[in-house]
């Protein structure tokens, strides 16, 4: 079921259409898909949950990497974006 907001945008009653696309430092990957959630704290939560994950799938080569989340809305604007930075170093005696 669908509604007209005040704005003249159609949104779904049951959830919005976002899109969340990510970035692991090597490979970017934009959703065409997205997903129906039902607000916009709970696409943030969504958006936010990616990141530890992306890290934990894609341990990287060196110390230092950028995963980052875009959370685009049904227009293809960016309503939210987080990134989780990774630096790594090694301490050893006299450094």
């Amino acid at each position: 079921m669908q509604q007209t907001t005040g704005s003249g945008s159609i949104d779904c009653i049951e959830g919005r259409r976002y899109f969340i696309d990510t970035s692991d430092g090597n490979l970017s990957i934009i959703d065409d898909v997205g997903q129906e959630i039902a607000s916009d704290e709970a696409a943030r939560t969504a958006a936010l949950d990616a990141l530890p994950d992306m890290a934990r799938d894609e341990i990287p080569d060196g110390d230092e990497r950028t995963f980052s989340v875009s959370l685009r809305n049904m227009r293809g604007d960016i309503v939210y974006s987080a990134q989780l930075v990774l630096k790594g170093r090694w301490h050893r005696p006299g450094d």
